[in-house]
């Protein structure tokens, strides 16, 4: 197989057989005739067949070289627009993000990132995707999204984090609990209180650090009752069958039928961060980062 020729020899070929003319040509490339001469002569060389028919009146092009001629403009003008998306890309003007988001992010984090990074970014697509913390932490291992909202902490050497939020943890109670009594509450109120929690499947790295904040105080953590789905959850604690202990940021979303208190006690928190893969060096992805880090400005 013969070298493919080098895009200036093309660039210089398309001139001529544009102008046929080569002083002409010479003048629009700012090279000597000569020069331009050579370059014709190393490309058919390349090539191994005659481009051009060149006498003292005229140039003309032979039957290979029209073909030639318009499937090398076709190519320069790929190479052109290649160059000018990459470079779109390259600046983060264009592109996309696969932005993963657990639900502790859905209601403020995330769209309001969101919002603000197409704003100020509308020509890249984000790509938005629901999946919980453990398999968010699967699919950036994957490349399979560049950004999650997920339950923090999360220490991985090939990932960095940045911490978006830092909530109290609330009890949510039926109307009429004794504990509404209280302005707020300690960890040992809830201690012999009947819990429904969020199941494993779709709760579980938020029900590990729950167990872990209890657990530390001597607290057994043990639901009476589970299940997947937040309204779910509000209703088996609106019908008195237990309490549940959810993150401020999800207060507003309770309805009429529960109320809450929170709990005060040394790192009872819910941590939201952001990740991202350290060797994903997308302009698109680290203008998200920092749209993301901005919140509350």
């Amino acid at each position: 197989m013969r070298d493919l020729p080098e895009l200036s020899l093309l660039h210089s070929f398309v001139t001529v057989a544009q102008e046929l003319n080569f002083r002409r040509s010479a003048e629009r490339l700012a090279l000597d005739q000569s020069a331009l001469s050579r370059r014709i002569q190393k490309l058919e060389t390349v090539l191994g067949y005659r481009l051009l028919e060149r006498t003292t009146r005229e140039v003309l092009l032979t039957p290979a070289g029209e073909l030639f001629y318009r499937r090398a403009n076709d190519v320069l003008r790929d190479c052109a627009r290649s160059v000018s998306d990459a470079r779109s890309v390259a600046e983060g003007r264009t592109g996309r993000v696969r932005v993963a988001y657990m639900s502790f992010a859905s209601t403020e984090l995330m769209p309001q990132a969101v919002a603000r990074f197409e704003r100020d970014h509308p020509e890249i697509q984000l790509d938005l995707r629901y999946m919980r913390t453990q398999r968010q932490k699967l699919a950036l291992a994957n490349d399979e999204i560049d950004v999650g909202f997920m339950i923090g902490p999360y220490d991985n050497s090939e990932c960095e984090t940045e911490l978006l939020s830092s909530e109290l943890l609330y009890a949510v109670l039926p109307r009429g609990h004794r504990l509404l009594r209280k302005h707020q509450i300690d960890p040992f109120d809830l201690a012999t209180e009947p819990m429904i929690l969020g199941d494993m499947s779709e709760w579980g790295e938020y029900r590990y650090r729950l167990e872990d904040l209890f657990n530390q105080l001597g607290i057994a953590f043990t639901p009476r009752l589970e299940a997947s789905n937040t309204l779910a959850l509000i209703g088996l604690v609106a019908a008195g069958l237990g309490v549940t202990v959810y993150p401020e940021g999800l207060i507003g979303f309770l309805g009429r039928n529960v109320e809450t208190r929170p709990i005060v006690a040394e790192g009872f928190r819910s941590r939201t961060i952001l990740s991202w893969k350290r060797n994903n060096r997308s302009r698109a992805v680290l203008d998200f980062v920092d749209t993301a880090r901005m919140r509350g400005l």
